[in-house]
């Protein structure tokens, strides 16, 4: 299970580390430091969906290769009961245990989103209200806790990188992840209340969602090397964009 492989990896990790909260069914949310503390500081965050906790095993490669310049925060397990689900019994499932999808649940025009529903289940819910979910809550409190100069969240599929919400956000950031990735830039319309939308809205961050993977692949996606072309992402963009 990818929770349990995140939690040893956590025990031997000789980094700075942190358990940033706790999900809805109680398993730990861990946080890595790589780079410099005296620096500007950045998040990464993977698995948000459950069905695309792959990204999760990109995360610690990530950690493998670290940062030659700057440093920040990785968060490779978002929603580590959602995995759970996906990886027993439900293979498709989105939301965290409580039927509630984790990148609906930001306050960033909450409830607005074109595809939004109220009623909880495997994708789309947008819960009670903003951050009613541990996991969101316990995110957006590290971030503000944090002040990172910017975020990036890893999901899957689709090879594309979103970067601009409500007319706000930095298209260089996305252009470098373009670089490195091939991947194309895009914008998209009638969503809300994700994590990046809510740290351009409401933090006035650059902020940005790289879709990991290719189409064609089929969720689940099991295997981490067919995010390949992510692998140096995170090191190349912070040593470039943090510049």
């Amino acid at each position: 299970m990818i929770f349990e492989e995140i939690k040893e990896f956590y025990k031997s990790y000789d980094g700075k580390k942190c358990i940033i909260g706790y999900s809805c069914q109680s398993r730990e949310i861990y946080a890595f430091h790589v780079g410099s503390d005296y620096c500007r500081q950045f998040i990464a965050v993977y698995a948000v969906h459950a069905r695309e906790w792959v990204t999760a095993l990109l995360a610690l490669k990530h950690i493998r290769r670290g940062v030659a310049e700057g440093g920040g925060w990785i968060i490779p397990l978002l929603n580590p009961d959602g995995a759970e689900i996906v990886q027993t019994s439900f293979p498709l499932w989105k939301a965290n245990a409580r039927g509630v999808d984790l990148n609906c649940n930001f306050d960033a025009d909450w409830g607005s989103g074109r595809l939004n529903v109220t009623t909880r289940g495997p994708e789309n819910c947008i819960g009670d209200y903003p951050f009613s979910e541990p996991e969101t809550s316990a995110l957006a409190e590290f971030t503000q806790k944090m002040r990172p100069y910017v975020t990036l969240s890893f999901h899957t599929k689709g090879e594309e990188i979103y970067w601009e919400y409500g007319g706000r956000g930095d298209i260089r950031g996305a252009e470098i992840i373009s670089r490195v990735t091939g991947y194309k830039i895009k914008k998209i319309y009638g969503s809300a209340g994700g994590y990046k939308d809510w740290c351009i809205k409401k933090l006035r961050i650059p902020a940005y969602t790289v879709e990991c993977g290719s189409d064609s692949l089929s969720h689940p996606i099991t295997r981490v090397s067919k995010l390949k072309k992510c692998y140096r992402l995170l090191k190349i963009f912070i040593e470039s964009y943090g510049k």
